[in-house]
């Protein structure tokens, strides 16, 4: 379908009437809503949020007596944006985070001080009654799993369930 000089002489009378896109369309025949919409903004028509026939004034029965006018009382919105975090490049270490679970000192000495006793076991010696807590970087030779008997219900000993599962109470108190 083409836009010949005659298709669009009726698209921008009809649109200048206050047709529909839709009735357009349905008039021109061949060409879509959209299309319709499409070429009357590639010919600049108006809008039509002004140019609609103006509505009939209504006359008031009885002048009332103006009220002076009372302005709505303004709302301030105050909002605040956390700065953003500074961008790393690639290939560059990330700086240090904090901990969302920070460990107490007493904790963290329990836990060197089971690890130095730890079974030092493999990934295939593994069962169901070894900590299964990871101990090292795991690229590199020195890499374990503690080993050391489970407590019942949990995948890791005594030492290390005090460090995996803190107290609800706890969490919630280092949140605030």
């Amino acid at each position: 379908m083409s836009w010949t000089d005659e298709r669009v002489e009726t698209l921008k009378k009809m649109w200048s009437e206050g047709q529909s896109a839709s009735q357009i369309a349905k008039e021109l025949g061949g060409v879509t809503r959209n299309a319709v919409i499409g070429k009357v903004h590639r010919l600049g028509l108006s809008n039509r949020a002004g140019s609609a026939a103006p509505a009939p004034e209504k006359k008031p029965a009885k002048a009332a007596p103006k009220k002076a006018a009372t302005k709505p009382a303004e709302k301030v919105v105050e909002v605040t944006v956390a700065p953003r975090k500074p961008i790393v490049p690639a290939g560059q270490p990330l700086p240090p985070q904090p901990s969302a679970n920070e460990i107490s000192p007493e904790a963290l000495a329990n836990v060197r001080e089971v690890e130095k006793g730890a079974k030092k076991i493999s990934l295939m010696e593994l069962t169901e009654r070894t900590c299964k807590w990871p101990i090292g970087d795991p690229a590199t030779e020195e890499f374990w799993f503690c080993g050391l008997a489970v407590q019942q219900g949990k995948p890791y000993c005594e030492a290390h369930v005090g460090v995996a599962f803190q107290p609800m109470s706890n969490r919630r108190d280092r949140r605030r």
